[in-house]
């Protein structure tokens, strides 16, 4: 990975016409700055409000299930009565393997139903991380344009970065976020 950046760099570097040295380089804190999108919060709650849903659909599935359960075991009481004719014996029978199949359909309809929610939730999520993501890239962007850097680098994907070249406060104050506060939260 380290490499395809110092190739990329070497690219722009002779693409421009510059040296190294007359290059304007910064870097920014992405993950800071996607904690601190104006959508981040909204985000959050939509995820968690969605998966609240998702969770009441799966419980309502498992409550239908637990009152088959509790009617088959009703079913099984009633088999184990030594007064019971042989005929009532063989409907009870018939009765529990109608149960045991409902079952089976309630269970597969469980889990089904969490596989597609849980995907549902994850691409929810990946939706919303893309747009906040884009929003951040085109707030880069225009900063790097305003401030002539020819390069601005995610640190957290860059081995070592100096202090120097992070931009990444000037963007916090470009979405209207105080980074003297972004501190502050994340020292507690």
């Amino acid at each position: 990975m380290f490499k395809y950046l110092l190739a990329a760099v070497a690219a722009v570097t002779v693409a421009s016409g510059l040296s190294a040295a007359d290059m304007k380089i910064g870097a920014v804190d992405m993950l800071v700055l996607v904690k601190n999108h104006p959508n981040y919060e909204s985000n959050k709650e939509l995820l968690t409000s969605t998966d609240k849903d998702y969770q009441k659909k799966l419980e309502a599935i498992k409550a239908e299930g637990e009152k088959f359960q509790e009617e088959g075991k009703k079913l099984v009481e009633q088999m184990q009565s030594p007064m019971l004719a042989e005929k009532a014996k063989k409907d009870i029978e018939k009765q529990l393997m109608d149960l045991q199949k409902k079952l089976m359909g309630i269970e597969q309809r469980y889990r089904s139903e969490a596989m597609r929610c849980r995907q549902d939730l994850q691409d929810l999520e990946g939706r919303l991380l893309k747009t906040t993501t884009d929003d951040l890239r085109k707030r880069i962007s225009a900063y790097a344009d305003k401030n002539g850097y020819d390069l601005i680098l995610d640190a957290s994907t860059t081995p070592y970065v100096k202090d120097a070249f992070n931009v990444s406060n000037a963007i916090l104050r470009d979405m209207g976020v105080d980074p003297a506060k972004i501190k502050k939260n994340e020292s507690k």
